[in-house]
């Protein structure tokens, strides 16, 4: 009886494979980001060889430490080179997509943020969407698409915020094709940017609260990225 021919799934590239495709793919797409990194390598390393040439005089050991501990140093400061501009390419390459704003604010918010990739109102029409987070400035309403369609929905979701949560601070930020709007690579820090105005207990009542306010589950998901696999590249270490 001839065996069944069966299918092995491919193997997954390793993680040298996966660094050098993050390389080869950010070089490709930001040329200026090779200068970044071979400076960031190359500067720590000549630190190191000074300071061993300065300070460790006639000490082999010495010498060797510092050199060491420059190209260490030089290493280190390559991979989180390598990872921030890879993540900057990754989020232009997204950028103006629907979904976009969900991908950043699942990957790359601190843990001090509670907020959902999924969208709390989208426009069937122009699939235009409202996020929302709540971190320490209060609740921050994120519009993806012009401002000039994404503003009634932030005003009609900051009526429902002020309703559960009425003595919350409410922030709007705008995500789209728009000169003066936030660019998806800044998302994160603009959020961070904000007065702190509530404590970490607070942010999860207030949150708490505004879950029964949220039709997520029931809303489909915007026609473009899938936000539950778009991940922008985490930072090599």
């Amino acid at each position: 009886m001839a065996r069944t021919s069966s299918s092995t799934p491919p193997k997954e590239p390793g993680r040298m494979k996966q660094m050098w495709q993050v390389f080869q793919m950010t070089r490709r797409m930001d040329p200026a980001s090779l200068w970044l990194m071979l400076a960031g390598f190359v500067l720590p390393i000549a630190a190191g060889i000074v300071l061993a040439i300065v300070l460790s005089g006639d000490n082999v050991i010495g010498i060797i430490l510092y050199v060491v501990a420059g190209l260490m140093g030089g290493l280190l400061v390559f991979l989180i080179v390598l990872g921030r501009r890879a993540e900057r390419v990754a989020y232009r390459q997204i950028e103006g997509q629907p979904g976009a704003v969900g991908a950043v604010l699942k990957s790359s918010l601190r843990r001090a943020w509670q907020a959902s990739e999924m969208p709390v109102t989208v426009s069937p029409r122009t699939q235009d969407a409202v996020y929302r987070a709540v971190g320490k400035p209060g609740v921050v309403l994120i519009g993806e698409g012009p401002q000039s369609r994404t503003r009634r929905m932030l005003e009609d979701e900051r009526r429902n915020v002020n309703r559960i949560v009425p003595n919350v601070p409410v922030h709007f930020v705008h995500v789209g094709p728009d000169a003066e709007s936030t660019k998806l690579e800044r998302l994160a820090k603009t959020l961070n940017g904000h007065k702190k105005t509530l404590t970490k207990a607070e942010v999860l009542a207030v949150n708490n609260r505004l879950s029964s306010l949220s039709k997520s589950s029931s809303l489909p998901i915007p026609k473009g990225i899938d936000p539950t696999k778009v991940r922008a590249p985490r930072q090599p270490r």
